[in-house]
């Protein structure tokens, strides 16, 4: 099977999208996904069909491909290939024609019949090659979109002005004007739908093209001289050497081989203050480096880097289609055919009541033409692509789409604990040392700690950095027991759990013991860090009614201390990763529940919770093992993501609603005679325009 991404010009609704959608899976093509906001396909081929020829088949269906894979195809763009060309081709001869419509204006050359098919023809014929050959190709494939209600329309129009011309039937059988006007202005409204469309893609605009830089690249002579060259980015390769200044943008994912730097991630996470970085710390593409300069080796480069799965992952989330699309899509599919119904009897009934066939017919074109199965198609993808976009530029990524959907419904939320409420970072509660001197029992513990990899060791190293070192004889980690070294005077020493020390006390509450030739020196008690913004996001939550669950393999009693802490409303401890993944299996039956984890170890649960939201840094896993990540910076992020979530819903449904409203209200005005089928041709374009404004105010609403 082969991959297969285009980026596709002229797709501009979902209608457009079921029919190359439908056209691909009847080629062959497998795992088809078309999103009808910024023209990306991707699907997968087997041989039954070349990409040349599918290629070929899309241009038939009135749709070019304009990239592959990110990169422009070859060759020039023809004349009349975007509907701005097409528009103002038009516009000229529909202005002349429209001049003798002016009242107390009379041009007498005008009311000849043929000049005014000689202005109409280019105008149709511009028309039908684009509308009508996608109609007929439509038609054929059997999904009729929009084009064949523009087709019919003008063609209408067009056919019984020529036949009145032809019979010198007189002015009231001319209508030629009415066949350019629909045609340019629909030509028009296209192109405000596409434009308006776009504009809900401006975040991951920005993304991108941070995507696309130049970089400051190092490479050495033969005298091992040191030279920097400009390169861009999308040249670069993982082991290339880069030098980065300040007020420099990262060009890809690297490691910090020399120097310091205060870098803003702020394009990635939302995050407005800098971060501190030094030597081995890693450098995500797309950031930028506030203060400082650093000489760093790309560990990532191309479609692997972390921006570049950002990207893709919220791509294929604007692709897919929430459950509250599934009606829309049906509708969709079976609008275009029900109109041509509609516009039949529209005809014959006003033939027969208005007992004139002109004035029926202009009723019956109104309806074809102000009938708009497009708004029903963007209403949803409008509002999930700015929704997506939006998440992406503030650090809260959406893999599925259906994720900003259910938001709605959630009745409660799961905490892990460690890495989620707390930092993952231990700092020092309490100790306490009998037989010994202050002094003495830090230089011990930090002495012996220092060689030890276990999280509560390194807090302790760091917390009591200034003490005397002491030189060991031996020195040993002993797994599950702790340190054990002794010193040049043969003295044993240990530092670790209640095991080291279950022959001298009965407390078991104390996480290091410290011994001495069997004698116990002390005890030292750690505990996790707790994150600055968790009191204000529980706080947040119950605030909405939202119940609280702390859910942690950890002791009852440091679980329920936490709680406690932060107001946490129930608590449930002790649980191994089995009981975890069936506890929120649980709880997701009883109602629509969040787990909010580190997507580490929690990956299972959040696989089952009605939304799994993952705290870790941007790493891969993270990204695999829940629905939504909130990028680097905590929990403060989770408050947002669920306004807006539930605010993207909410636009959804107003979408939804105006679409299907002006349907059922603007066709029986139509077929009632209240609109020129001109009016019905501009108002049906303006349409689609109103849906992505309404989207687009996604951007600026206040969603927490």
């Amino acid at each position: 099977m082969e991959k297969i991404q285009w980026k596709v010009d002229g797709i501009h609704c979902a209608n457009c999208a079921l029919t190359i959608n439908k056209y691909l899976q009847q080629s062959g093509a497998q795992n088809v996904s078309v999103n009808p906001i910024d023209g990306d396909v991707s699907f997968d081929i087997n041989g039954a069909a070349t990409k040349q020829q599918l290629a070929k088949g899309m241009e038939g269906l009135g749709y070019k491909v304009a990239s592959e894979g990110g990169v422009a195809t070859e060759g020039k763009k023809p004349f009349l290939h975007n509907n701005i060309q097409r528009f103002w081709f038009c516009l000229p001869f529909t202005l002349v024609l429209m001049l003798h419509m002016i009242p107390g204006l009379h041009i007498h050359w005008l009311m000849n019949p043929w000049v005014q098919l000689a202005l109409t023809l280019p105008v149709y014929f511009v028309g039908m090659r684009h509308f009508g050959r996608s109609a007929i190709k439509s038609l054929r494939d059997g999904i009729p979109n929009m084009n064949v209600l523009i087709s019919i329309g003008a063609t209408a129009a067009f056919v019984y002005s020529l036949i009145g011309a032809l019979m010198g039937l007189g002015d009231d059988y001319l209508f030629f004007e009415t066949a350019a006007t629909i045609i340019t202005l629909v030509f028009f409204g296209e192109f405000l739908e596409e434009s308006t469309m776009k504009s809900t893609q401006r975040s991951l605009k920005a993304l991108v093209k941070s995507q696309k830089v130049m970089a400051n690249m190092i490479a050495y002579d033969d005298q091992h001289q040191e030279h920097v060259f400009p390169v861009e980015s999308t040249a670069l390769k993982n082991g290339d050497l880069l030098l980065i200044r300040t007020g420099e943008q990262v060009p890809a994912d690297c490691k910090i081989l020399w120097g310091e730097a205060e870098v803003s991630e702020a394009l990635l996470t939302g995050e407005s203050l800098p971060v501190a970085k030094g030597k081995k710390d890693m450098l995500i593409g797309g950031s930028v480096l506030e203060s400082g300069s650093v000489k760093a080796i790309v560990t990532a480069a191309g479609n692997d880097t972390v921006l570049s799965g950002i990207l893709n992952m919220v791509k294929k989330a604007q692709g897919e289609k929430p459950p509250v699309q599934q009606l829309a899509d049906r509708i969709s599919a079976i609008f275009v055919p029900v109109v041509l119904g509609i516009a039949a009897v529209t005809l014959i009934a006003n033939w027969i009541i208005l007992g004139a066939f002109t004035p029926a017919m202009m009723r019956s074109i109104a309806v074809l033409v102000i009938a708009c199965p497009c708004a029903m198609g963007l209403a949803t993808p409008a509002a999930i692509a700015v929704g997506l976009g939006r998440g992406a530029r503030n650090g809260i990524l959406f893999r599925q789409a259906k994720s900003l959907e259910l938001f709605r419904n959630i009745k409660q939320v799961v905490f892990d604990k460690t890495g989620t409420l707390t930092t993952g970072k231990f700092v020092i509660a309490n100790y306490s040392f009998t037989n010994i001197a202050e002094t003495d029992f830090k230089n011990i513990v930090w002495s012996l700690e220092k060689f030890s990899n276990h999280p509560l060791a390194k807090s302790i190293v760091e917390a009591w950095k200034g003490a005397a070192p002491i030189r060991w004889k031996k020195v040993e980690e002993v797994k599950g027991l702790g340190m054990v070294a002794t010193d040049f005077d043969g003295n044993e020493y240990k530092a670790g759990s209640y095991q080291v020390a279950a022959h001298l006390t009965n407390d078991q509450s104390h996480n290091i013991y410290v011994l001495r030739n069997g004698e116990l020196l002390g005890w030292i008690d750690l505990q996790d860090e707790i994150r600055a913004e968790a009191a204000d996001v529980v706080n947040y939550l119950r605030v909405r009614g939202i119940k609280t669950i702390l859910l942690s393999g950890d002791r009852y009693e440091k679980c329920k201390q936490l709680a406690d802490t932060l107001g946490i409303d129930e608590v449930i401890a002790e649980q191994t990763p089995e009981q975890k993944l069936t506890k929120i299996a649980l709880l997701s039956e009883q109602q629509p529940t969040i787990m909010v984890g580190d997507g580490i170890n929690d990956a299972p649960a959040l696989t089952k919770a009605t939304i799994g939201i993952s705290m870790s840094d941007a790493s891969q896993l993270a990204m695999q093992s829940a629905h939504v990540v909130l990028m680097n910076s905590g929990l403060k992020k989770l408050p947002e993501a669920l306004g807006l979530g539930r605010n993207t819903y909410l636009t959804i449904k107003q979408n939804l609603f105006w679409a299907f409203s002006y349907n059922i209200v603007a066709i029986p005005i139509a077929a009632l005679g209240f609109l020129s089928p001109a009016f019905a041709a501009l108002v049906m374009g303006l349409s689609d325009v109103v849906l992505a404004i309404n989207s687009g105010r996604l951007f600026v609403k206040k969603v927490v």
